[in-house]
Formats: C-alpha cells, structure tokens, sequence
C-alpha cells in the first residue's frame, strides 16, 4: 500500500487501469455507448455481494470468511454505484478490510485522508479511474458533441454525469482531476444545484417531486444504453420536418411502459415558412423495466423506410433493492 497521498492516487488509478485492460471492460463500454456496469463486474466475478439498509454507512468490503461487499440501500443509484466501485477497488487491491461512511463521496480529487489511512484513497482512486475514467468522459463528448470549453456549463455536466452513472458533484471534482476545468470553475458549477437543470428542462411541467433525474435526448443517444431509476424522465427533443409530412412516432415508447407527459412543437427558424420544427417529447416511467425503444420519423401515410430513427436500450430499475444486485439476480436466473 502507498505511504503518501499522491502515491496513493496513483497507485488507485493505475490498478483501475489495469482492471479495465484485464476484465475487458473499456471494449464492453465504448460498444454500448453506456457506462461501466460496476455490478455486472463484480457479479461476473462471482464475487458476493448483498444489498442492505445500512445506518451511517454506505458500504463494507469484508474478507472473512470470504471476500464479499455490502451495499446501502438507502441512497440514489449513482452513490450506490460509486460505493460498489470503491469497495470493489479494496478486493482488487487486496486491501484490509474496511467500513465507509459519506467520507468517500467528499475526499477526491485533492483532498488527503487525514488519519493516513492511504488504503482508503487508493480505493477512492481506484472507484474514480474505473467508474469515470477520462476516455469515457472524452467518449461522451466527442458522441454529443461537446467541446472542453462546454464542461464549464452546468447543464451540460448534469446530462454527462448522468451518462456516467455519477453524481453530479462527483462529476465536477472528477472534471477537475483531469484538468478539463479549473478549481474556480467547480465551485461555480457546484453552486447550481442539479433541480435547477431539471427545471430547466422540463419547461414548464412539474413533475410530482424533483428527486428523479431528467435525461435530454437527441439523434446523439442513438444506439447508446440509458441506466436510471423509475422516477426519472426522458425529454425527448428531435428535428421533426413536418412540412414534408413526416412526424415522428412515440407509440413504442408507451408501449414500452412510458407516459407522455407533455409534447411541444417550436420552428427552428421562426421566420421561415413550412421548415423543420423542434418536436420536445416529455416522458416519465409508468410501467416501464428494461428493454429497447426505436423511434421512427415517417410520413404516416407511406410504408417508405422512415426519414429519421433514434433507437436506444433502456433500464428503468434503479436503484438496487435489498438482497441481490439486479445483475447477480439476471446471472442466476440464466444458469437456472
């Protein structure tokens, strides 16, 4: 184990690396325009796992009488997920054993371990480097569209900490990590609360409550795998050239357990005459699990192929209930 921090970061980070190169899953990643599976990992490891309602912890790495994790139930999916990765970074660093509280969501990227306990930055290290690695990060950009100077907009770090399976906050410090903002432009960006960024979003509709995330999705997404929770919403915004008489086609998305919520139309060029418009759909999750979406834009009339397509799989299950994660849950029913 390091001896000083800054060994420790390096250590954590590298051992992450070494990780995706020997479990393959940066090749896994980059093909399903998602994020890192933690639990899939550690379930194809076999290595035990169990989801519980832990107080004043958010999880445990245990090595008697077997190496085994622990995860609370009582937070969000991207603490959930984030947790899963440092106590995984303790097995594959063949650490001692340890309980976690919130301190691991508050130590990176520069702050030191006071108590010296350099195992725990090594694991913070390692959960950033696997959970948020800089090639995923740039993967999202360069997918979006987004350019360095943009990650200094809060909207647009809300939807890549969402693509990441992160939180915001840990978004911003990690963007901070890797040199893509400066220390000044975190803490502007901290400052804006993620519920801003939905209620930006969702111009006008109120939802229930503002404890889901709010996904914006364009042509971008195509082919990509969306991970939330069942209280999130999808906003749905695509270039629709009804002019032409082509309109996009959302019975696929109800039909996969989807509500539409709100549906705006708003021209791209206000003075122009018959030119594309912005179709904005606003979708929450009814019924909706898992599954694949394909949204076809077509004249309704014509059984031509359709002008435009955006298809992308979804899971809507989030976050782990108690017992089994959802992924050891799937393994054991396919070898049943």
């Amino acid at each position: 184990m390091a001896t000083n921090y800054e060994g420790a970061v390096r250590a954590g980070t590298l051992a992450a690396a070494r990780a995706h190169s020997e479990l393959g899953t940066r090749n896994i990643v980059e093909s399903s325009g998602g994020n890192v599976d933690i639990f899939g990992v550690i379930s194809g490891l076999e290595l035990p796992l169990m989801l519980r309602p832990l107080k004043g912890l958010l999880g445990a790495y245990l090595d008697d009488p077997v190496p085994g994790i622990i995860i609370t139930t009582e937070r969000r999916m991207s603490i959930q997920r984030f947790t899963a990765a440092h106590e995984f970074g303790h097995f594959w660093m063949k650490h001692q054993p340890s309980l976690d509280d919130e301190g691991i969501l508050r130590r990176m990227p520069n702050s030191p371990e006071p108590t010296g306990l350099f195992q725990e930055t090594e694991a913070d290290a390692f959960a950033i480097g696997f959970m948020m690695p800089k090639w995923l990060i740039l993967g999202h950009a360069v997918r979006q569209g987004w350019q360095k100077s943009q990650f200094r907009r809060p909207d647009i770090v809300y939807q890549l900490s969402l693509r990441l399976g992160a939180s915001y906050e840990a978004t911003c410090r990690t963007l901070v990590r890797y040199s893509l903002i400066d220390v000044a432009t975190m803490d502007t960006l901290l400052a804006s609360k993620p519920r801003a960024q939905k209620v930006a979003l969702l111009s006008g509709y109120v939802p229930a409550d503002y404890r889901g995330d709010v996904w914006l999705l364009t042509v971008a997404d195509a082919g990509t795998r969306i991970e939330g929770s069942r209280d999130d919403i999808f906003v749905v915004q695509l270039a629709e050239h009804s002019g032409g008489g082509y309109v996009w086609d959302f019975d696929q998305l109800v039909a996969s357990g989807f509500v539409i919520a709100a549906d705006h139309r708003a021209a791209l060029d206000p003075d122009g005459v018959g030119g594309p418009v912005v179709r904005r759909i606003t979708a929450s999750v009814d019924a909706a699990d898992r599954g694949r979406v394909s949204l076809e834009e077509r004249r309704p009339w014509q059984p031509a192929p359709p002008a435009s397509a955006l298809t992308f799989e979804f899971d809507m299950t989030g976050p782990e209930p108690a017992g089994l994660s959802r992924a050891d849950r799937r393994r054991f029913l396919e070898a049943a």
